[in-house]
């Protein structure tokens, strides 16, 4: 016949196991809380610390981490100077949530600021960073937007790589969605080329370029998204573009999305302005 066991003595051994799985779960805890703000210093420490500016342009930006711990993203923005005085600026998302896409991502930004360096042509800078990817033989890919502005002639060009439409508006009250031609993400097909987009900013106003972390969540359609920030910009074109870049990061928070998200905000006055 099987002894009993003491009362007594099975509640202290589980007391003990329950004190036991309380420290195990506060250093859980602890371990995955400083994983996570380990993984968001990385992806903001990979962004720019400043964007250039020239009379006639401001520019501002926000950046959200994802909402799902360690599952950072590789959502950048990005601007710089370019060949004969003019000013770059990018908006990207690269493939997956994890350690691998932020560094991918600092691999992208950094292909696009050398090239650009030496290219002028926005959908050839494309063009050739895509070769330059390609032959990384990464698993990865990245979307992205990428503008060229002429501060003599106020002359914008745009290319972009399967990203999400830029939003403009203009004091006068006209806005919109940009849906300019484009082509692959880069990363994705060998050879690919990219439609450049130009137009002449002769009314002040502001150009916005988001990620689809900014307008897309599980129930909420990239449409109505775009929409909703195409009325925010309406109502702020050509203010001050770190106002209207904090209004426009806000909508992330109502698309319930898990994903990252980047808002860049360039406010410019009329080309002779410039």
């Amino acid at each position: 016949m099987t002894p009993r066991r003491h009362p007594r003595l099975a509640g202290t051994d589980l007391l003990s196991m329950l004190g036991d799985l309380t420290a195990q779960v506060r250093e859980g805890t602890e371990l995955q809380q400083a994983r996570v703000e380990l993984a968001e210093a990385l992806q903001r420490e990979m962004l720019p610390a400043s964007l250039p500016v020239l009379p006639g342009l401001r520019a501002a930006a926000r950046y959200a981490p994802s909402r799902l711990g360690l599952d950072i993203g590789g959502d950048w923005y990005d601007g710089f100077q370019a060949p004969g005085g003019a000013l770059a600026f990018s908006v990207g998302d690269v493939q997956g949530h994890d350690v691998a896409a932020a560094a991918f991502m600092g691999q992208v930004r950094v292909c696009l600021r050398a090239v650009a360096a030496v290219v002028v042509d926005p959908g050839e800078v494309l063009s050739r960073a895509n070769d330059v990817l390609l032959a990384l033989d990464s698993e990865l890919f990245a979307t992205c937007t990428l503008l060229r502005l002429d501060p003599g002639t106020g002359q914008l060009e745009s290319a972009r790589a399967g990203h999400v439409p830029t939003v403009w508006a203009t004091v006068d009250g006209a806005y919109g969605i940009a849906e300019d031609a484009g082509g692959p993400p880069l990363g994705t097909v060998v050879g690919a080329g990219y439609t450049v987009t130009r137009r002449e900013l002769t009314r002040a106003g502001s150009i916005v370029l988001l990620t689809d972390g900014v307008v897309e969540g599980p129930a909420f359609p990239i449409e109505v998204g775009l929409e909703r920030v195409a009325r925010i910009v309406r109502e702020a074109a050509g203010g001050d573009p770190d106002e209207l870049a904090a209004e426009v990061i806000k909508v992330a928070e109502s698309t319930g999305h898990a994903d990252d998200a980047a808002v860049l905000v360039l406010s410019h006055d009329a080309a002779e302005g410039f």
